[in-house]
């Protein structure tokens, strides 16, 4: 009963979608403004509970729902708790199938979109396509030397989504970033090898080099192809050499 529980705990906490409809209700519904602590309190109660339920995707008979809450506070009950919690359970399953289904269709169209995203921007004049799917476009070529995955290197960078959303840019906030070349997303790590010190390039990342199924933070959903200004400033860090034997 997680999912319940949580829609509970989260109702108790937060509230800021509007409640359910309970127009059906022949419960008493006050009407006008709460004004003491406790009807305050008791809106604010009922009303984060409908919004959780909401935004959860549950819908609910408003009138047994009162019943069953009203029940609870006066000990009785018109179930049994073998039925409750049977009723309970197959919520939850069907809660569980409609959120898998959503995330499937999300899933599912960010995919086909990047996909076809991406094969009419390998069209274009001057890009240049890996074996990997990465796909880049020189905009300064640069003279220095190329990292390794080993190295460290600083850059500045900013980050959208094909629809240009911007939803990281070390260059917004007037300071280049240090990181190992390693320790970035695959397109990143590939790309970076690719440029010279002094390059500025423009990259074009399939989701299977980027984020994934996972996506990432709130902007960067599952199956996102992403797209990235990058200069690579300077090499800060080199692998040691080995010593000779």
């Amino acid at each position: 009963m997680n999912i319940i529980k949580a829609v509970i705990a989260t109702a108790i906490v937060t509230g800021t979608i509007t409640g359910c409809d309970q127009s059906t209700s022949g419960l008493p519904r006050a009407s006008d403004k709460p004004e003491s602590e406790l009807t305050m309190q008791s809106y604010a109660l009922g009303h984060n509970m409908g919004g959780s339920l909401k935004a959860a995707g549950i819908e609910i008979d408003s009138a047994y729902f009162n019943a069953g809450f009203y029940d609870a506070a006066d000990g009785t009950q018109l179930m049994s708790q073998e039925e409750i919690q049977t009723a309970l359970m197959n919520l939850q399953q069907a809660t569980q199938e409609a959120q898998q289904a959503k995330m499937t269709e999300v899933i599912e169209g960010n995919l086909k979109a990047s996909e076809d995203s991406l094969a009419a921007n390998a069209e274009l004049e001057g890009m240049v396509v890996t074996e990997s799917g990465l796909q880049y476009k020189v905009i300064t070529a640069g003279d220095g030397a190329q990292p390794k995955a080993t190295d460290s290197v600083t850059v500045h960078y900013e980050g959208r989504l094909f629809d240009g959303t911007v939803f990281d840019s070390s260059i917004a906030r007037g300071e280049p970033v240090t990181f190992a070349v390693g320790g970035v997303i695959p397109g990143w790590t590939e790309a970076l090898q690719l440029m010279p010190v002094g390059s500025k390039w423009q990259l074009f990342i399939p989701s299977s080099l980027a984020y994934g199924e996972s996506g990432a933070g709130g902007q960067i959903e599952p199956n996102m192809a992403l797209v990235f200004d990058v200069e690579l400033i300077e090499i800060v860090s080199e692998e040691p050499p080995v010593p000779a034997e």
